[in-house]
C-alpha cells in the first residue's frame, strides 16, 4: 500500500447490504459479468466489523475493512496508528491521523464520498458525520435507495469528477445504495423486497460498473480498487429481518481488490 499511494488513486466502493452467499452464488452462475473481468477468482469470503452501515463504515475509515475469514490475522492494507494492533504488517499504510480519509488528504489526495443510503445523505446531522470526513461529498435522492437508476447516477456523477481530477490522486469513496432495502423493483413483478430481488440489484449494479471503471481507465494514472460489502441483510432465516442483528447472512460478506490499469497500460 504504500507503493499505491506513491502513484495510483484509490476507488473505494461498498455495496450496500450485499451478502455473500448471494454475490458468491451470481459469481458461480456468471451472472455479474463485469465483477467477474476484473475479479476471476471470485469473491473474497469475509466478516463485516459492524453489523449495519454506521459502525461498519466507522470501522472502514478506521482502516479495519472485512476480515478474512481464512485469516483473521491478515495485515492489513492501511491502518490509523495505535499501539498494540496486531494486524498492522510491514506492508500496511499506517497513518498518524484518527482515520484513513484525513489520512489520504494528508498525502495530498483529493478525497471524494458520493454517498448512497441515508447515512451520507447529509440531511441530518448524523447524516453528515460519514460525509464530513472527505473534502468533498456528493448526495441527492437520485442515489438514494428508492431511485431505480441510483447506480447508474451516482457512477455519472463519479465519471464526472474523474475528468476533473488532473494530475491530482484521487481516494473515492462510493456507498452504493441499489442493493439495499427496497429493492423489490429490481425483480420484474415483485412487490416485496426478498433473497431474488436481492440478486437482482446486484446484478443491476454490475450493469453499471463498466461506467465507472471506464472513466478511471481514462485517467492520468492506475487505480486501487476495494470493492466490499459492508454488511448483509436477513431475509427471514432463523426469523430474522434485516440487519443490525446477529446472524450470519449479515455478518458474511464479500470483498475483493485489484488494480485497475489505466488506458493503453494493460
Amino acid at each position: 500500500m504504500n507503493e499505491v499511494v506513491a502513484r495510483m488513486h484509490v476507488l473505494f466502493v461498498t455495496l450496500d447490504s450485499l451478502r455473500y452467499d448471494v454475490a458468491a452464488a451470481l459469481f458461480s452462475e456468471a451472472a455479474t459479468p463485469n465483477f467477474q473481468q476484473h475479479i476471476p477468482e471470485g469473491w473474497q469470503h469475509c466478516h463485516s466489523p459492524g453489523s449495519f452501515t454506521y459502525a461498519a463504515h466507522h470501522a472502514f475509515f478506521a482502516g479495519f475493512l472485512p476480515t478474512p475469514v481464512a485469516n483473521a490475522k491478515a495485515p492489513r492494507l492501511f491502518a490509523a496508528r495505535f499501539a498494540g494492533s496486531e494486524t498492522t504488517g510491514v506492508h500496511t499504510l499506517v497513518f498518524d491521523t484518527p482515520d484513513i480519509v484525513t489520512g489520504f488528504a494528508g498525502h495530498g489526495f483529493r478525497t471524494i464520498c458520493i454517498g448512497g443510503v441515508g447515512f451520507f445523505n447529509r440531511q441530518t446531522a448524523l447524516g453528515r458525520v460519514l460525509p464530513s470526513l472527505f473534502q468533498e461529498s456528493y448526495w441527492e435522492p437520485a442515489y438514494g435507495v428508492t431511485d431505480k437508476s441510483s447506480t447508474r447516477n451516482q457512477f455519472e456523477k463519479a465519471a464526472r469528477l474523474v475528468t476533473t481530477a488532473g494530475e491530482q490522486q484521487l481516494f473515492m469513496f462510493i456507498n452504493v445504495s441499489a442493493i439495499h432495502q427496497p429493492n423489490y423493483f429490481y425483480q420484474p413483478g415483485a412487490d416485496t423486497d426478498s433473497l431474488q430481488s436481492h440478486g437482482a440489484a446486484m446484478q443491476y449494479v454490475d450493469s453499471q460498473l463498466p461506467v465507472l471503471l471506464n472513466a478511471f481507465r481514462q485517467s492520468d494514472r492506475d487505480t486501487f480498487c476495494i470493492f466490499c460489502s459492508d454488511h448483509g441483510t436477513a431475509y427471514g432465516e432463523d426469523n430474522h429481518y434485516g440487519h443490525r442483528v446477529g446472524h450470519a447472512t449479515v455478518w458474511d460478506v464479500p470483498m475483493s481488490t485489484f488494480i485497475l490499469k489505466k488506458s493503453g497500460n494493460g
